[in-house]
């Protein structure tokens, strides 16, 4: 699967002898079977790894975990809870849109491409990085949460105050061997109408991130997005 996959340089130097692994033979054999039974499969290939791409290793400042990508065409393209752009935003992001307004100040954008944050250090990963169209969480199980825990412990260990946002009791769950006195941890119910109202809206997840980046001497994150949705 090495052969197959272009990664951005740090991530394979911490992440590339994890594609050598079993599992992720298997893994690579069922996209393939998936992909020859005529199954769409989102986001595109080329996108798999697109948050590990846009937002290297070392630029990493805050972690938001999200689950599978989204399931409808034209939506995903490898970013957590972003999509592209000319896609209407979907009812989680517009709920992530509110709570930065209320946090912030700032008013929602009309499109719901969220690229500018990865490129100052947000990665927006999602803990399943694919799924068939139309049959949400249809890749979960098949090896993804190996190697994106992977992703979280490498981050864990060999990185410090970096902020964990975790949205949700399956984020919540994948992310409790992070360390709190070495991170800053953010847990709240997931934006989805079904929870936000549990305690989502009045979390603060964005004015909290920036107070602890600047307390531990790194650049806050300019949450606002630009009026267009750039890739």
């Amino acid at each position: 699967m090495t052969r197959e996959v272009k990664l951005e340089a740090s991530w394979l130097d911490v992440m590339g002898d994890e594609f050598e692994k079993p599992y992720m033979e298997e893994l690579r054999s069922f996209l393939l079977q998936e992909k020859q039974n005529g199954k769409t499969l989102f986001p595109p290939g080329q996108q798999i790894f697109y948050a590990l791409d846009r937002t290297p290793f070392h630029r990493v400042k805050v972690v938001i975990l999200g689950q599978d990508p989204y399931h409808g065409p034209g939506q995903a393209h490898g970013l957590c809870f972003s999509v592209q752009p000319g896609v209407a935003p979907p009812p989680s992001l517009i709920n992530i849109y509110k709570e930065m307004e209320s946090d912030l100040g700032l008013q929602p954008p009309p499109h719901g491409c969220l690229s500018s944050w990865a490129d100052q250090g947000v990665l927006l990963l999602n803990s399943v990085l694919t799924v068939e169209a139309h049959r949400a969480a249809s890749h979960q199980g098949r090896g993804w949460e190996q190697f994106t825990d992977r992703i979280i412990r490498e981050l864990e260990n060999r990185r410090e105050h970096l902020v964990f946002i975790l949205w949700g009791g399956y984020a919540r769950k994948k992310g409790s061997f992070i360390r709190r006195d070495r991170h800053l941890v953010i847990e709240s119910p997931h934006p989805s109408p079904l929870s936000s109202y549990r305690g989502f809206f009045g979390s603060r997840p964005f004015t909290r991130s920036n107070d602890y980046l600047q307390q531990t001497g790194q650049t806050p994150i300019d949450w606002k997005l630009p009026e267009e949705g750039v890739l």
